[in-house]
């Protein structure tokens, strides 16, 4: 029991509050939107039920891939998260899809809607618990990306580096993002709607909304199927590998290097070139030594290396790509 405690305390935190602050929103909205009969509210009603929906499954998903690797799967359960996520833009692209639809109904049939007041609240709690989340997740960016800016200076740094976040923060970000500026769009759309002639907005509010929905389960989609099939390590992490890598005295070279990235984690594979006339035994210290303040480096988690004789050319350099890896 202490052991899944411990998966549990591992598990993305980006994700659990994210998906605790949409449940309670997503009951808010849907009283909204029932009661109101507005097409933006149904839209962020069905945003808000998918988060929920997505950020549970990621959740549950980021607890597993934290599992210690197996006999059986050697290679440990990275990639797991990947598989949740891409369950997760399933759930996001039916119910974008659904959006669209309702939206489009309500160009054709334009309908006055009630409950003002309650729509603007939801709305603007939507506004305040959705941009809470994203504030956390861009914290969280920034921790992955072990970042020492604080605050607005993070912004920035995040859309340069959310690529290389982990699959569920990355989920957490896009999703949220997109929760935030939709409020937004929704509570424009609903106040130009009641007050002007202009009835068909809320229709166009819902399309937009779905669209958005369908453009963040695609580059979801897209970024977790890349995982899957397997993706190298970004520039900045094959580089400080090296660094690792020859920073020991005893080390000449790398000969060849491969890092893939599971989850957010990375497996690294390398021949590293050592002087000659060392004994076996020499070999095999600084090989230990090396696996040992490689696995200091906390995003990885399992290293393999080969050692073999210096053959007096300089095969390594950090500014150009590795050479194939055979």
């Amino acid at each position: 029991m202490s052991g899944l405690g411990e998966l549990i305390r591992k598990g993305n935190t980006s994700s659990l509050y994210a998906s605790l602050g949409n449940l309670t929103l997503v009951l808010i909205k849907g009283i909204a939107a029932f009661m109101s009969g507005s097409g933006a509210m149904f839209a962020e009603a069905m945003h808000t039920g998918a988060d929920t929906v997505n950020q549970i499954f990621v959740f549950a998903g980021s607890i597993l891939a934290e599992r210690k690797p197996t006999p059986r799967f050697p290679s440990g359960f990275g990639r797991l998260i990947n598989v949740f996520c891409m369950g997760a833009v399933i759930v996001v692209t039916i119910m974008a899809y659904e959006t669209v639809l309702e939206g489009i109904h309500l160009i054709q049939h334009p309908t006055a809607f009630q409950s003002l007041g309650f729509m603007i609240f939801s709305l603007v709690a939507s506004m305040g618990t959705d941009g809470y989340v994203l504030y956390k997740a861009i914290r969280e960016i920034g921790r992955e990306a072990h970042s020492p800016q604080q605050g607005i200076s993070l912004i920035p740094l995040v859309f340069k580096n959310v690529k290389k976040a982990s699959p569920p923060t990355r989920l957490v970000f896009y999703e949220d993002l997109v929760a935030t500026s939709g409020a937004i769009l929704a509570l424009g759309a609903i106040l130009l709607t009641h007050f002007t002639p202009l009835k068909a907005l809320d229709g166009f509010a819902a399309i937009i909304i779905g669209l958005l929905m369908g453009g963040v389960a695609f580059r979801v989609g897209y970024d977790n199927m890349v995982g899957l099939i397997g993706v190298s390590a970004p520039k900045e992490v094959e580089d400080r590998v090296s660094q690792i890598i020859l920073a020991d005295q005893a080390v000449t070279d790398i000969n060849k290097m491969r890092i893939l990235q599971e989850g957010r984690f990375y497996h690294v594979e390398s021949y590293i070139e050592l002087g000659k006339g060392l004994t076996l035994a020499e070999a095999d210290l600084i090989k230990a030594r090396l696996r040992h303040n490689l696995l200091a480096y906390e995003d990885v988690t399992d290293v393999t290396l080969g050692i073999i004789e210096d053959n007096g050319i300089r095969d390594w350099r950090p500014s150009e790509p590795p050479p194939p890896y055979h």
